[in-house]
């Protein structure tokens, strides 16, 4: 019979040999080309700066809230139009820009590399997740 270079097809001088974890030895899988290696990575820092994004925006709101509580203690309100209470309201002003900036980078950061990595699912690459063919067991670790 004809090989058909898919790998799992066993030459006639390899008959009878052990040929296990050998199936890809010799092809050369072709790896990610172009944006499609960056896709996990890019999924990942997505999601990392997202959730930092968010954590920063709950901290931010409840500081908010504790100096509106502190300041109001006095009888005062935080809505009055003093230079006071507008230096209370502004006081994370810039931070929470910038966490809302950059929660809305890492989302669409992280769903272009969801696209990205749903798009090459079916791509022929190596995968982080598959061994290389050596087949490392308990004997050959204890040198037995």
């Amino acid at each position: 019979m004809e090989d058909s270079g898919t790998g799992d097809s066993i030459s006639k001088d390899t008959t009878g040999q052990d040929t296990a974890g050998n199936d890809d030895a010799g092809q050369g899988r072709r790896s990610p080309q172009g944006l499609a290696r960056y896709a996990r990575p890019a999924l990942i820092a997505g999601a990392v700066i997202a959730v930092v994004c968010i954590a920063l925006l709950v901290i931010i709101f409840f500081l908010d809230s504790f100096n509106a509580t502190v300041y109001s203690v006095g009888g005062k309100n935080v809505q009055d139009a003093t230079d006071e209470a507008r230096a209370i309201r502004d006081t994370y002003t810039a931070t929470r820009l910038g966490g809302i900036i950059f929660l809305i980078t890492g989302v669409l950061l992280a769903a272009a590399g969801a696209v990205l990595v749903y798009r090459h699912r079916n791509d022929e690459g190596r995968n982080a997740d598959e061994d290389d063919g050596q087949d490392v067991d308990f004997e050959d670790l204890a040198g037995q």
